[in-house]
């Protein structure tokens, strides 16, 4: 049983949200007493999250947004805020996996295209997020990143460098802003049960029992999971917890 938390007034912005560990977080979000700001790219997958949550009686705000263009990222943040009249938490989820290549034989524009959402797309939602929130001088943002951002894999460089890059993204930005009373983390999930992961799975990309026999918990974690990490680094109980990497990975990269 996860704990409870309370965001009764508080709005969250998602982006990432509408599947796996991103639309996980806004539910949960959502079941807490927030208001919800969707952002993501596919269309189709926001309109199914978006009546799921209205229909638990939700509010909640969709935003179609590629986070790997910056203007998108300002207007999804700015419709937010003009829609619930502030931004408390935010959860920087968006991102994609790269095929498993050679690093010699990598191409520029795979490269490109992984840390313009993973990376570049963290910082332009960040960046947004910030100027809302500092002018209330109050706020919590937690950033994406990955087992991927603690250790090196062979065929993944382009994707752990995307992931490595959040890391220092949060932890600069996090010393920046806890004098200002926003407190910015890092989350690190191991391989947990996503579409995008069963698509990996599907393709011959991963081994599902192999991966599970690589975790200490033997099993793949749960985008509920996930979301548990979220909230509890969004919410006063973690709220001496700033710049942190945090592993949610079953004990991966503790081995």
């Amino acid at each position: 049983m996860n704990p409870s938390y309370d965001f009764t007034g508080q709005v969250a912005f998602v982006t990432g949200a509408s599947s796996g560990m991103g639309l996980a977080t806004a539910r949960a979000f959502a079941e807490a007493g927030a208001a919800v700001s969707l952002a993501d790219v596919n269309r189709e997958a926001l309109a199914s999250g978006e009546d799921e949550l209205r229909g638990a009686g939700h509010r909640v705000l969709v935003v179609h947004c590629d986070v790997a263009d910056e203007d998108q990222v300002a207007a999804a943040v700015a419709a937010t805020v003009d829609t619930f009249g502030r931004l408390d938490v935010a959860y920087n989820n968006a991102g994609i996996q790269s095929p498993i290549t050679d690093a010699a034989d990598e191409p520029a524009e795979v490269f490109d295209r992984v840390n313009a959402i993973n990376l570049r797309g963290i910082w332009a939602s960040m960046k947004h997020e910030l100027a809302h929130m500092r002018t209330r001088g109050s706020g919590a943002i937690v950033n994406c990143s990955s087992l991927g951002g603690l250790v090196g894999l062979p065929g993944r460089a382009a994707y752990h460098a995307s992931k490595h890059g959040v890391i220092g993204l949060t932890r600069s930005a996090a010393i920046e802003y806890a004098p200002r009373g926003i407190r910015i983390n890092a989350i690190c999930p191991g391989t947990i049960e996503t579409p995008m992961v069963t698509q990996m799975i599907d393709s011959g990309d991963l081994d599902r029992d192999a991966v599970a026999a690589n975790q200490p918990v033997a099993r793949l974690g749960t985008a509920e999971e996930i979301a548990a990490a979220v909230l509890w680094l969004c919410s006063p109980g973690a709220s001496f917890v700033v710049g942190v990497a945090l592993p949610v990975d079953g004990g991966y990269t503790a081995q």
